[in-house]
């Protein structure tokens, strides 16, 4: 499940530019984009969205996602905007908003596609309000509507087990990824690996920090029971570069590029 693709080329070129590096680039693209475009546009809520996939904090990032919510709850952008919510609140320890916000978007998008995803969220934040009974609801919903995202399907079963949904020795040690091939002419790609923990907590938390910010983040599980977090697959070493230096100003630690088959 992937949140809409910006659509307008001016957009799509900002969070590329963002994507690259250059952040202060990116935003300035956005924002000469919305200073003359009319509220009635109908880019309007999509640059909203872009504009908080490249905001420099949580408030300008809770402002615009809210804006599309409340002033544009028609548009193809409001399911989108919800989900980044419920990420933003659960990053910033406030189960009572992400609850809402997951709830909002079961209510109003019960077609959405993002649903599995908020759903997540959602009763990960029951959880911490201590309703197990609602938050496994959710948990199970999430599940139901993983799909074929292997990644994601892992998270969620590792909650199931809490609810009983899934046998505890049913959860998987590995992402489930087919074997890579390491056969001549393999081609490698290049990660930046932020955290490397055995704890799912502190890795969901990084997952949801990071991906608040833009940053394409996922988790690998090794054979030694680590949960390591990483972010994008670059074809060179030096697109790595770049995203390393912006994740060691932005969120801190010792990010390192990694090579992956």
């Amino acid at each position: 499940f992937q949140l809409s693709a910006q659509t307008d080329p001016r957009l799509v070129e900002a969070l590329r530019v963002y994507q690259s590096g250059q952040v202060d680039s990116g935003r300035a693209i956005v924002r000469r984009m919305l200073a003359p475009l009319p509220p009635n546009d109908s880019v309007y809520p999509q640059a909203l969205l872009a504009g908080a996939k490249v905001a420099p904090d949580a408030q300008t990032v809770s402002s615009n996602l809210n804006r599309i919510v409340v002033e544009y709850g028609a548009s193809a952008w409001a399911d989108d905007a919800l989900l980044l919510l419920t990420q933003l609140y659960f990053a910033q320890h406030d189960p009572g908003q992400t609850v809402q916000a997951a709830e909002r978007l079961n209510r109003d998008y019960p077609d959405s596609p993002l649903r599995a995803r908020a759903n997540f969220w959602g009763g990960r934040a029951y959880f911490e309000l201590k309703n197990e009974t609602r938050g496994c609801e959710l948990i199970q919903q999430a599940l139901d509507g993983a799909g074929d995202d292997v990644e994601f399907k892992n998270q969620v079963t590792f909650y199931a087990a809490r609810c009983g949904s899934v046998p505890a020795t049913n959860i998987p040690t590995s992402s489930g990824a087919p074997p890579a091939d390491t056969g001549p002419g393999t081609a490698h790609a290049y990660s930046v690996q932020v955290l490397a923990v055995k704890s799912a907590a502190q890795v969901d938390d990084m997952l949801t920090r990071l991906k608040v910010m833009g940053f394409d983040a996922r988790v690998v599980r090794d054979s030694t029971g680590f949960f390591k977090v990483r972010v994008g697959r670059y074809a060179t070493r030096d697109e790595a570069a770049r995203t390393q230096q912006r994740l060691k100003t932005r969120v801190g630690g010792q990010p390192f590029v990694v090579e992956e088959p």
